[in-house]
């Protein structure tokens, strides 16, 4: 199928989500993970009607923003080094991965009082080694020490869950970082709404958005896979 067809298969797949969970498909952004496909396939999705763009490496992301100009939301959704963070500032416009303080410093640091960084703040829930992402016991602390840094602003949780290929079993990772998320957001702090999920990608955003997804991240079912990458 063609990115348009996959597009539209998708939005099919996020409104019967939504019908189940009593959600509007209006609150549902998909992001199209293009790390591992062509300028020429991330323009597709664009012109299918995607409007969120996802890549995790700065060199490469920012060659493809370059080339294809400022059309869409950039989001970067990989772990970000701290001397990275000078490069991309200013290209993308959602950040996935903010899991330390040393990268709030720097954030602050590169756009001063001014520029407002919107990040998300990444958990790893399922507590795998090989993830990223602060353990959920410690987000509520980690948020609060935020506010020393006006720059950011939290808009919301992000979570990878375990692959699996039964999705049905990620559902208790997804409610998990839910009711994080809305912990955070009782919290009624300024600087960190926390109203926005970034949960699901190409095997479990069904059940992602049925437990909340405002964020949904997409590669393969999406643009495919253009390397022999994984």
């Amino acid at each position: 199928m063609s990115v348009e067809e996959q597009f539209q298969s998708i939005q099919s797949q996020i409104q019967e989500a939504c019908v189940k969970s009593n959600r509007q498909t209006k609150d549902v952004n998909v992001i199209a993970v293009t790390k591992y496909v062509s300028e020429e396939t991330t323009r597709k999705a664009l012109e299918a009607g995607v409007t969120h763009i996802g890549e995790n490496r700065a060199e490469s992301g920012l060659e493809k923003k370059k080339a294809i100009g400022n059309q869409g939301y950039w989001h970067f959704i990989g772990s970000l080094q701290s001397r990275k963070v000078k490069q991309v500032i200013n290209e993308f416009d959602y950040f996935h991965s903010l899991d330390r303080l040393s990268l709030a410093k720097e954030f602050q640091k590169q756009s001063g009082d001014s520029q407002k960084v919107q990040c998300f703040v990444q958990v790893n829930v399922s507590g795998e080694t090989s993830k990223s992402g602060l353990n959920p016991e410690e987000v509520i602390s980690f948020v609060e020490k935020l506010e020393a840094y006006p720059s950011i602003t939290i808009v919301g949780l992000m979570t990878m869950a375990p692959f699996t290929e039964d999705a049905e079993k990620t559902r208790p990772i997804f409610k998990a970082l839910r009711e994080l998320r809305d912990e955070v957001a009782a919290l009624q702090l300024p600087y960190a709404p926390c109203s926005e999920l970034s949960m699901g990608m190409s095997n479990d955003y069904r059940v992602a958005v049925e437990e909340g997804a405002t964020f949904i991240r997409i590669g393969t079912a999406l643009v495919g896979n253009e390397t022999k990458a994984d």
